[in-house]
C-alpha cells in the first residue's frame, strides 16, 4: 500500500502507520537479500546523499523512507543561502552515518514538487518518515540548530516507527547490492493486510461503518494491532463529524463555554480540520471549568483524540501533561 493523503489534513496517514510497522522487517530483508546476492547489506557513503527528481521521488523518497528517515533540502543553483545550507547537510548525512538519508531536490527542474510541499521560499527542508512529510526549517540555519533538529528526527522516526536507519561500510561500492536489494525486495505481508486494506478503501469510498466493523474484526483477533487502533480512532471521529455544520458547531461552541457537548463536537472538528493544539486545549479548558460526570466525559473525548493523533506525537505528550494539572 503506497502512502496517501487522508481526508484528515494530516491528522494521521494510516498508509504511514502500516509502513511504520512494516520498517524493521523490510529493512531487514533488504540486508538479508543483499547478503544472499553477495553483498553485505551495507550501503556506500556515497549513497546517502542522492539526488531526486518528480519521476525518482516515490522510490527515492516515499519507498526509502519505510527504511529510514528522508531528509528533503530543497535548493536552487541561483540560491546563495543553499550554497551555505547543502554542504552542511551532505556533510552531516555521512558524519550521522545512516541515520538519515539525505535527497537533494532542484526546485528549478522539480516545481510540482516545490508546489506539492508548500515551499514558499528556500533553502527549505523537510524529512519524510515513513511516508509521511514533516517541515524541518526553512532558510539558513547553524550547525548546532541542524544538529538538534535531525536528533530530534532519528529519535522520533526510532521510538515511534521503529526506523534504525542504514548500515553503511566505508568499503561497499555506491550503488551497490544493499541497493539493488532496497528496490527489488518486495514488502512482507501481514496476517491482517487484506482487512486493513478493505479499511482503508472503505474509508477513502465514504464507508466509515464498513471501515469501523473491519477495524474491529483486526481487533478482536489481535488486539494490540496499532494500524487498526489508530484506524478505527480515525473513522469513528469522522462518523462522529458526518454531517455537522461546523459553522453552527463553532457558533455554538462560542456561545456556551460550559456547554460540554458543544465543546466536545467543535474539539472533534478542530481535529478533523488539522487544528490539534486547538482541540485539546478546548477540551482542556473544558475540563478545568467542569466536574463529576461532564468532566470525565471531556476527559474520555480528550483521551480518544490522543489515540487518533498517536501516543508519542509531542503535541499529545504535552497535552497530557496540561490534562494531569487541570485534574490534579
Amino acid at each position: 500500500m503506497q502512502p496517501r493523503n487522508m481526508s484528515m489534513s494530516g491528522v494521521v496517514d494510516l498508509a504511514a502507520v502500516k509502513a511504520a510497522q512494516e520498517a524493521k522487517a523490510k529493512a531487514e530483508q533488504t540486508r538479508a537479500e543483499a547478503a544472499r546476492q553477495g553483498g553485505t547489506g551495507a550501503v556506500s557513503p556515497a549513497d546517502l546523499v542522492i539526488d531526486v527528481d518528480e519521476a525518482g521521488f516515490e522510490h527515492d523518497v516515499l519507498q526509502r523512507s519505510a527504511e529510514v528517515p528522508v531528509v528533503i533540502d530543497f535548493w536552487a543553483e541561483w540560491c546563495q543561502p543553499c550554497k551555505q545550507l547543502s554542504p552542511v547537510l551532505e556533510r552531516l548525512a555521512v558524519e550521522y552515518n545512516g541515520r538519515f538519508l539525505l535527497a537533494k531536490i532542484d526546485v528549478d527542474a522539480n516545481q510540482m514538487l516545490m508546489q506539492q510541499f508548500g515551499i514558499q521560499g528556500i533553502p527549505a527542508v523537510f524529512a519524510v518518515v515513513a511516508g509521511q512529510a514533516l517541515p524541518l526549517f526553512q532558510g539558513a540555519a547553524g550547525e548546532q540548530q541542524i544538529r538538534q533538529t535531525l536528533d530530534q528526527l532519528i529519535q522520533v522516526a526510532e521510538e515511534r516507527f521503529g526506523l534504525t536507519g542504514l548500515t553503511v561500510d566505508p568499503d561497499a561500492e555506491p550503488g551497490g547490492p544493499a541497493a539493488a536489494a532496497a528496490a527489488a525486495a518486495p514488502e512482507p505481508a501481514g496476517p491482517y493486510d487484506a482487512l486493513l486494506e478493505a479499511a482503508v478503501q472503505a474509508l477513502d469510498a465514504g464507508d466509515l461503518g464498513g471501515a469501523i466493523r473491519a477495524y474491529q474484526n483486526v481487533l478482536s483477533d489481535d488486539p494490540g494491532n496499532t494500524e487498526a487502533k489508530l484506524g478505527l480512532a480515525q473513522a469513528e471521529l469522522l462518523q462522529r463529524v458526518q454531517g455537522a455544520d461546523p459553522q453552527q458547531v463553532r457558533k455554538e461552541a462560542a456561545e456556551k463555554p460550559r456547554d460540554v457537548q458543544a465543546q466536545i463536537v467543535a474539539a472533534d472538528l478542530d481535529l478533523v480540520g488539522g487544528h490539534v493544539e486547538d482541540a485539546f486545549g478546548r477540551l482542556i479548558e473544558t475540563v478545568q471549568r467542569t466536574a463529576g460526570d461532564d468532566r470525565d466525559a471531556v476527559r474520555r473525548r480528550l483521551l480518544e483524540l490522543f489515540e487518533v493523533v498517536g501516543a508519542d506525537d509531542p503535541r499529545v505528550v504535552g497535552a497530557r501533561r496540561a490534562l494531569a494539572r487541570a485534574l490534579f
